[in-house]
């Protein structure tokens, strides 16, 4: 089997190498909202002796009302990350939604993330992997994880090597989803280290009335799982506190919560064997 590593925020993922933790609010709230997060980010990641890579959306395009808030905008936003990274010296991350906005985001961003509902949107795929230093791509909730070869290969085409395959779930009926370990297995045999988005995978989208709705108290439980199966880095949200969050609070983490599932997930990776 040949190695199988990406370089994904300036860190080496994959084969013989430490969890990548991509962690961090779902939307930018503020400049220092942001900024406390990221500091908080990078201690729990040095506490755990893990390399790690800031999160934040600068526009929730995917809304369930159209009321919701939506975040800071792309260039008050790319400011932001700009900031976190002067001042913390992490990595950052953030989705990006239609393709004018991979050239801007990738100049600052390490990580250009293709969201779920959009992997199959060719030309958005095709400017990440053009302008983007590294690409994660989640899988959509209604592919099978063999079908994110398309993506792949798209960034392959770019010559965007460094990629990252992201498992969030699958839709089950309606307002539900549910997360197949296999898919890690499957869609890390295509060549690409994979990641478990574990709070996305625990959404009820649009169960939360205008909003999107969650049960965080199943989070760890699929983190422990994709960490036996294998994955090679682990996104997830974190707020400080999930009941104020202004997006996706029902299926964040608060900081404590994030600290004892890392000392969950790892624990399991050094029983088999991984560093």
């Amino acid at each position: 089997m040949p190695t199988i590593q990406a370089r994904i925020g300036g860190h080496l993922v994959g084969d013989g190498q430490k969890l990548l933790l991509i962690a961090g609010p779902c939307v930018m709230e503020s400049e220092a909202h942001a900024l406390a997060h990221a500091r908080k980010v990078k201690a729990l990641a040095a506490k755990h002796g893990i390399p790690a890579v800031f999160k934040a959306s600068f526009d929730k395009a995917n809304r369930s009302s159209g009321k919701s808030y939506r975040g800071l905008g792309l260039e008050k936003g790319l400011a932001v990350f700009e900031a976190v990274k002067r001042e913390t010296g992490l990595a950052c991350t953030t989705d990006v939604h239609e393709t004018w906005q991979a050239e801007p985001a990738g100049k600052v961003v390490d990580v250009l993330q293709i969201p779920a509902f959009l992997c199959r949107q060719t030309d958005l795929v095709l400017a990440c992997a053009r302008y983007g230093r590294s690409v994660s791509v989640k899988k959509g909730q209604f592919l099978a994880p063999r079908e994110m070869r398309h993506a792949l290969a798209k960034c392959h085409e770019e010559g965007q090597k460094n990629v990252l395959l992201v498992e969030r779930g699958a839709t089950f009926g309606y307002g539900s989803l549910v997360v197949d370990m296999r898919s890690l297995v499957i869609m890390r045999e295509l060549g690409a280290p994979v990641c478990l988005d574990a709070t996305h995978s625990v959404q009820h989208p649009g169960l939360g009335g205008d909003t999107t709705g969650g049960e965080r108290q199943y989070v760890a439980p699929l983190a422990r799982a994709a960490a036996a199966v294998g994955m090679d880095a682990l996104f997830t949200e974190i707020h400080e506190d999930p009941s104020v969050a202004r997006s996706d609070g029902p299926n964040s983490l608060d900081f404590e919560m994030a600290d004892r599932l890392l000392s969950d997930v790892l624990a399991i990776r050094r029983a088999l064997g991984r560093p």
